[in-house]
């Protein structure tokens, strides 16, 4: 009965390995398939420019399609002041076929390379609305409880309660009115423009390095336009000089 038993266990044992001899490989992740065009300061259809502000643009044609990436110079250095820690872009985009092309917001990212090459995906502005609200909202009722406890620590509280509100509320304008969204380009509609925001809120983004490198990669026309960046910029990279 014991070799019996053997046997039968030696029989599954062999069917299971000719089984993963002859089991099809995985189909590889669809994205990998999607042809990647790169910003390359000496590449064609690539050119940078910066501004008076401390904003420095990138842009990007690939055949009828042209991107344009903005980020400001002293990005890192607020966001270590936001109430609410997140990284924002400019990003226009422009068509010029005869046709009409889709952009969408939800799968766009941000890579930051010295912090483990964590990647982001853009925070939904909804959302993120929603979320700047909330915490507003609970800063209130935590002041309030606090003042209560704490009579003598009111006039310290309620002060940090009005800057935070009131920054509060100049974001929430802004996310609202200026975040890029989903649009279809067309002749008659030929470009659209917003602002990105990212999320730093993750325990893999900690401890901002003196100098940061970033990959922004953006989805459209069935190819992953991407833009590496560094902040802040070194003296005499292409950040310093201005381009026709």
């Amino acid at each position: 009965m014991r070799r019996e038993w053997q046997r039968v266990r030696w029989l599954v044992a062999v069917t299971l390995l000719l089984c993963s001899c002859f089991t099809p490989a995985p189909a590889s992740d669809e994205k990998s398939k999607i042809p990647a065009i790169r910003w390359d300061e000496e590449r064609p259809g690539c050119t940078f420019s910066r501004t008076d502000d401390g904003k420095y643009y990138y842009g990007l044609w690939s055949d009828d399609v042209g991107v344009t990436v903005g980020v400001d110079s002293q990005e890192v250095e607020k966001v270590r002041r936001r109430h609410e820690p997140f990284f924002s872009v400019l990003i226009k985009v422009r068509y010029r076929g005869p046709g009409k092309l889709e952009v969408g917001t939800e799968n766009i990212s941000l890579q930051f390379l010295k912090h483990f090459q964590v990647v982001q995906t853009s925070l939904d502005p909804d959302a993120f609305v929603q979320k700047i609200q909330n915490d507003a909202d609970e800063v209130d009722h935590e002041t309030a409880r606090e003042v209560e406890k704490h009579p003598d620590k009111k006039a310290a509280k309620e002060t940090y309660a009005r800057a935070f509100q009131k920054d509060a509320a100049e974001l929430l304008e802004f996310v609202s009115k200026n975040s890029l969204r989903p649009a279809t380009l067309s002749a008659g509609n030929p470009s659209v423009a917003g602002w990105v925001f990212f999320s730093t809120s993750s325990k893999w983004i900690s401890g901002w390095k003196k100098e940061e490198e970033f990959v922004l990669r953006l989805p459209l026309d069935k190819k992953i336009f991407e833009f590496p960046f560094k902040l802040p910029p070194r003296p005499g990279e292409v950040m310093l000089r201005k381009r026709p």
